[in-house]
């Protein structure tokens, strides 16, 4: 009986939880280190409770010390800058064309952003690829 009453008890409390948090102001597009972030005692909804999920990612936006780092605030750190010549690779109907092109937004690995084809100025979409080119499917 008094083990069941110490399981009950056991099950009934809550769990401690952690959320990281930045220990300085870290601007944006910085990359995190571990001795920008620290663990709080305190469970915040769409939070990290890792500090290995949160170090070597990218901040997205200004992080405050003492404050939460929410998911949205995070992110993979971008492989293209703005206005960056890059190889873009078209490829539609089992064709592959090559050429040069200007990205026109920051991005990381899989996102998709405007760039410009230097060639024929046109502006199109694609896909930051793990070289740093942008793939266009058609």
């Amino acid at each position: 009986m008094l083990k069941r009453f110490l399981f009950s008890l056991i099950l009934a409390m809550p769990a401690a939880a952690e959320t990281v948090t930045a220990t300085r102001t870290i601007r944006a597009n910085a990359i995190i280190t571990e001795t920008d972030v620290t663990l709080f005692n305190a469970a915040v909804p769409n939070g990290y409770q890792r500090i290995v999920d949160v170090v070597g990612q990218e901040a997205r936006v200004v992080l405050y010390p003492g404050r939460p780092i929410l998911v949205d605030d995070i992110g993979p750190p971008a492989l293209v800058t703005r206005n960056q010549i890059v190889q873009v690779h078209f490829r539609a109907n089992g064709v592959e064309i090559t050429t040069e092109g200007r990205a026109l937004e920051r991005g990381a690995i899989g996102d998709r952003l405007r760039l410009m084809n230097l060639s024929s100025r046109a502006t199109l979409f694609g896909q930051v690829q793990g070289d740093g080119s942008i793939l266009v499917k058609q």
